[in-house]
């Protein structure tokens, strides 16, 4: 017989849901000889270990050992986890599992609650929300994904790190003309030469054809992939450094580590990042490929020139990464609170909204900072400019153009957004069914 089964799991953040646990997932977890079938010993044994599993969920829980879950171990169990709630959510998440109306739960309350529930542990719960990284809209300033210690020992992670870097690469390819076309607004664009996008266009493809439009691409993508293997490994050698607890990371310890993973990351690879704005900008004979520019840019400027523009680079990282992470908690929040009735999974319309909007919002706050960084790397190569340190450009951009001087080439930049999000959505999708990789 089908059996339909209601779970109630712990939400991570402010809501507690019905989540609707399908049969089939308990026969795949519980079917040993693969018969498509669940006999009697196979039932009973799935029914053992999983209790096994509970048992030990309930013992993490249960903080001072004393056979009861109350109030402040549920509101310490996911602070553990970087979510910190209320004393009132927390008596929520408590009141909808607590049968007798202790506001304590015992070892049968937790047993009878979760054991048709295939999820074993917080982190299995709150797997639909996790926030992330792998939707590239051409910046690299956020924060690393995050990876369980199974998909670590599995090896899925690098699986889903190449996923991801080929989602980024086939995503920037599709709108390199509109990112050459933020570059060059912001570099070019002013009060006195107002460049719109169709005149911009124009001027690309009369001067170097169609083509044009993809220059600075190659380099674009190139660095994708040593970015997000540099990140990642030092993403996880500053959480152990800053975590004040062994194995736990609280949310201000991820965002501190994050944020120094991306400014290793960055540091690395910025000659890169340099490289890349001087090839979209280059002009048709320039240069014949990224090492004639990277020659040509050695011997004409030395080394330092790898590095303008630096400052501002990793300045911008601390309000990008911000911004992202609290507006995506934000929408998170709202959406649990007002629409979670049936599932916590808000579904791939949602996700992909709540990260867009989310990624755009640190865009926002950072552009000033992308924009002063892009033409301290580009000033040395146009004629006549002059050579400016951070402080004396934003004076200049802000007394000749004023405060929307430094929004200049926004309006590519947020065009770009869909298309981009959308191209790397179904390419990494595409990749994880080629890879292997289970959802």
């Amino acid at each position: 017989h089908k059996v339909q089964v209601s779970v109630y799991p712990l939400i991570p953040n402010r809501h507690t849901v019905v989540q609707h646990c399908a049969p089939t997932e308990i026969m795949s977890s519980g079917d040993e000889d693969k018969d498509d079938g669940l006999d009697f010993i196979e039932f009973s044994n799935y029914l053992k270990e999983h209790e096994k599993k509970l048992r030990l969920t309930f013992k993490s829980l249960d903080k001072n050992d004393d056979g009861q879950i109350d109030l402040m171990e549920i509101q310490q169990s996911l602070a553990d986890l970087g979510l910190n709630i209320s004393k009132e959510e927390a008596q929520k998440i408590l009141q909808s599992i607590d049968v007798d109306g202790t506001m304590t739960l015992d070892w049968n309350e937790w047993r009878e609650h979760f054991l048709f529930n295939p999820a074993t542990d917080l982190q299995e719960i709150i797997r639909f929300w996790k926030h992330s990284t792998v939707l590239d809209i051409g910046d690299s300033l956020s924060i690393p994904d995050e990876f369980t210690e199974e998909e670590k020992t599995t090896g899925m992670w690098w699986k889903q790190l190449s996923a991801g870097a080929m989602a980024g690469a086939v995503s920037r390819t599709g709108t390199a003309p509109l990112d050459r076309m933020k570059v060059f607004m912001q570099v070019h664009s002013s009060k006195s030469n107002q460049i719109s996008l169709v005149g911009g266009f124009k001027q690309m493809l009369k001067e170097g054809g169609l083509m044009s439009l993809w220059r600075g691409n190659g380099i674009n993508v190139l660095k994708i992939a040593p970015e997000t293997a540099i990140k990642f490994m030092a993403y996880e050698q500053f959480k152990k450094l800053l975590s004040s607890e062994p194995g736990k990371v609280k949310t201000h310890e991820r965002f501190m580590a994050g944020s120094l993973a991306g400014a290793t990351a960055q540091t690395v690879i910025y000659p890169m990042e340099v490289m890349k704005t001087r090839l979209t900008l280059r002009k048709t004979g320039q240069y014949s490929g990224m090492f004639d520019c990277a020659k040509k840019i050695l011997k004409r400027e030395g080394v330092k020139a790898f590095y303008k523009g630096y400052i501002p680079n990793l300045i911008g990282i601390i309000p990008y990464a911000g911004i992202d992470l609290a507006v995506y908690e934000s929408l998170k929040n709202l959406w649990l609170s007002r629409y979670a009735k049936d599932s916590a999974n808000p579904g791939v319309v949602v996700l992909l909204g709540c990260g867009t909007l989310s990624s755009t919002c640190g865009q926002l706050a950072s552009y000033p900072l992308a924009l002063i960084r892009t033409r301290m790397q580009a000033q040395a190569s146009l004629e006549g400019s002059e050579q400016l340190p951070m402080n004396l450009m934003v004076k200049k951009i802000l007394k000749n153009e004023g405060f929307f001087g430094l929004y200049r080439g926004i309006l590519p930049n947020f065009m770009k957004v869909i298309p981009a999000v959308s191209i790397s959505y179904v390419v990494y999708e595409h990749m994880r069914s080629e890879l292997g990789i289970q959802k």
